[in-house]
């Protein structure tokens, strides 16, 4: 269904954005691209906490990690570095040398690469007529934004038909346990140590902490993984996070279930982590991934009568809209789902709707989310957990990466695709693809979702031989039979 308003802005509609993150940035294009005078204010940077201290710096780091494992896994396929004796085959006993990670180089490459894809925004921004503001900005009314600039110039006012708040969050601290950047830390503060911690304790196994947990392990670093849950990665697939808590526990990490931290401290040369039973684990160095909090303070928000929900976030409907005529939000802090994908798509459906244009209302159905572990867990449309709650009569199957003839050649042997249909009609329900680089590979899947494709449909397609992809369409296959029963 399209959704559309009457076009009451003129062509020079004035656009104030705050946030230059994804739902922020790709507002303020679609806003220039519809006639509007658009300005950004943003206190950080352009690309947000996203590009600069979250998404963009995370998953670089995370990449270096897996070329680690990949070319510790190296002799497995007869590759060894010179002078390093190879006794065995695979299966046998290996003996090499480990490479070691300069993690000062490593940060530093981190740390180059999110600037210079925060200047490629500015620049892109710039190009399009975007004017750009460093500082904070907040409310004053719903009609215009005050600018507290960072320059020392005087506060600058801007008047604004449109206003859309994307500020993002920030992640959660305790009170028991506040970083200092040194040695109890946030994930923003992770890219300033120039040395491997020896031994880092991680609290909170959710997205945040297993992907940094998984990726200090494959750097080489002790890590202790504090899980206050059964299991890792508790809101996800249960096959999934079983295989990555099997993973991690074969690279040499220690997983501490149904355990939760109560605070931490420093030690003369470490850090001590205290759990709510007593127990008191040391170490050099402890992350705390405990979520994050909406940026909404401070913004003049409830001043301006936007009304927020208990948590603090923006409440929006379907089209970003606030309970207030003229004021959009888009991203975190709005609480809908915490993917920059989809705070660029509430932000370019905003700013679409704001000035006039018809816009489809946001729908999650489609979207897909990755987790940048290794394996890499990549899952799309209703969860097995979902379809269990709402009582859908469906059908899955799954089959493991290990028997595809791609997947031996690469010597990969972790991972499964794993897909829901409807019971009766065969339509792509959900999938959940565990393996190396399935934030690639869960696309055609997405696509399946998105338009209602059968698993018929998807056996029926061609996939290239030896491929992962083969497996695909092979566990659909598997599907038509199901159902035909």
């Amino acid at each position: 269904m399209l959704v559309s308003t009457p076009a009451t802005a003129s062509p020079a509609a004035r656009v104030v954005v705050l946030g230059g993150g994804p739902g922020g940035y790709e507002a303020a294009l679609v806003g220039r691209r519809l006639g509007a005078d658009v300005t950004v204010v943003e206190s950080a940077g352009l690309g947000g906490a996203a590009v600069l201290t979250d998404v963009v710096p995370s998953k670089t780091l995370i990449a270096t990690a897996e070329w680690m494992t990949i070319a510790d896994r190296a002799p497995e396929l007869g590759i060894r570095l010179d002078g390093t004796p190879l006794s065995g085959a695979v299966g046998g006993t290996l003996e090499q040398l480990r490479h070691s990670i300069d993690l000062a180089a490593v940060n530093t490459r981190v740390k180059a690469l999110a600037a210079a894809q925060s200047a490629d925004i500015r620049a892109r921004l710039e190009r399009e007529g975007v004017q750009i503001v460093i500082g904070r900005g907040r409310l004053d009314g719903p009609s215009r934004v005050v600018v507290t600039r960072q320059d020392g110039v005087e506060d600058l006012t801007l008047e604004a038909d449109v206003v859309l708040v994307s500020t993002g969050a920030t992640p959660r601290t305790l009170d028991t346990a506040r970083p200092d950047g040194e040695r109890i830390l946030t994930w923003t503060q992770l890219y300033d140590l120039d040395a491997l911690p020896k031994r880092l304790i991680v609290v909170g196994s959710g997205v945040t902490g297993a992907e940094f947990a998984g990726a200090y392990t494959s750097l080489g670093a002790d890590v202790v993984l504090v899980s206050s849950r059964d299991r890792v990665l508790p809101g996800e697939d249960a096959d999934a996070a079983q295989l990555l808590e099997d993973v991690f526990k074969t690279r040499g990490m220690t997983v501490m279930s149904r355990s939760r931290a109560a605070g931490a401290r420093r030690t003369a040369d470490g850090v001590e982590v205290t759990l709510a039973d007593g127990r008191v684990i040391e170490g050099s160095h402890v992350l705390f991934a405990v979520g994050s909090i909406p940026t909404t303070a401070g913004l003049g928000l409830e001043e301006a009568g936007v009304r927020l929900t208990p948590s603090g976030h923006i409440e929006v409907d379907k089209v970003s809209r606030t309970n207030v005529r003229g004021i959009y939000a888009a991203g975190d802090v709005t609480g809908v789902l915490p993917l920059a994908s989809v705070a660029a798509m509430q932000g370019r459906l905003a700013m679409a709707h704001a000035l006039g244009d018809a816009v489809k209302p946001l729908s999650l159905r489609g979207v897909s989310a990755n987790i940048f572990t290794s394996p890499e867990i990549a899952t799309v449309g209703s969860s097995e957990a979902r379809l269990h709650e709402q009582g859908v009569k469906y059908s899955v199957s799954m089959l493991p990466l290990a028997r595809n003839p791609r997947a031996k050649m690469l010597g990969v042997r972790d991972g499964f695709i794993k897909i829901f249909a409807h019971a009766g009609t065969g339509t792509v329900l959900g999938a959940v693809v565990v393996g190396p680089r399935a934030s690639e590979s869960i696309y055609p899947l997405t696509l399946a979702v998105t338009h209602r494709l059968t698993t018929d449909q998807l056996a029926e397609t061609a996939t290239v031989y030896p491929s992962m992809s083969g497996t695909i369409a092979e566990v659909a296959r598997i599907l038509h039979h199901r159902i035909d029963d």
